[in-house]
């Protein structure tokens, strides 16, 4: 049951890589055969990310993996410490990412702000004051149920992904579902490496299909108080102008 379990969370992650490659594409298609300029640069800079953190990211962690869990076992630090600044650090080189792709607006044939995809191009606002300061918590979360359930690497994914989704959602709208493909490898390979690495004999125990459900909503829980007081103390979404439809 197990192992078909985990075959069926494997087959699910190639064929939403598929689709996303697919997608990807058409897209690309779109971008440099008719879309606004603006447009075009956001589809432009979603395609960059793609390239560099899903699948080169993707390629080199599929790689490394064995690699970097011997490595990472050997380090003499508790593994829930290891886990949160392991998934911390990824977190970290995927906001490079996303922040690059945003200041190469210009090389995307815009001026810098008129097409984005972070909400600001300065990269430690970005990751103190919107993104990874609020994952800290989510990866908290995730040390503490990889401590009593043993989630197969692939499931964490899976469920961090959708996760993903549904905060990009409650932030960006609805219109992130559609973007599934991408999100489920934006947020789930922050995590899939941490959880490869973890020791074997933690004495985690078997989850339960409630306790799937438990995963991908406990991290938004210990993460809302964080994203309360970070919009507190600054109330500023995005730092440019909004995108208009046909621009």
């Amino acid at each position: 049951m197990t192992r078909s379990f985990h075959f069926s969370t494997s087959l699910l992650i190639k064929a939403i890589a598929v689709w996303l490659g697919i997608s990807t594409i058409g897209l690309l298609i779109v971008a440099l055969v008719g879309a606004p300029p603006n447009t075009r640069a956001v589809l432009l800079m979603g395609a960059g990310l793609v390239v560099f953190w899903v699948l080169i990211g993707g390629i080199l962690t599929l790689r490394l993996r064995d690699r970097i869990r011997t490595r990472v076992l050997a380090i003499k630090l508790d593994w829930r410490i290891k886990f949160v600044l392991f998934a911390t650090t990824l977190a970290l080189i995927e906001e490079a990412i996303t922040t690059t792709m945003t200041n190469l607006a210009p090389v995307f044939g815009v001026p810098l702000g008129a097409a984005y995809i972070t909400a600001s191009a300065n990269y430690l606002d970005v990751v103190c004051l919107h993104s990874v300061v609020v994952f800290i918590p989510m990866f908290i979360a995730w040390s503490f149920l990889l401590q009593r359930y043993s989630f197969n690497p692939n499931s964490v994914l899976l469920l961090f992904g959708i996760t993903g989704i549904t905060g990009e959602a409650m932030f960006g709208g609805p219109q992130a579902f559609a973007e599934f493909g991408l999100w489920i490898f934006v947020y789930g390979l922050m995590v899939y490496l941490p959880a490869y690495t973890l020791p074997n004999d933690r004495g985690a125990k078997s989850p339960r299909w409630w306790h799937y459900v438990l995963a991908v909503f406990f991290p938004v829980v210990l993460s809302a108080p964080v994203a309360m007081i970070i919009s507190t103390l600054h109330p500023i979404p995005i730092h440019f102008p909004p995108i208009l439809p046909g621009t």
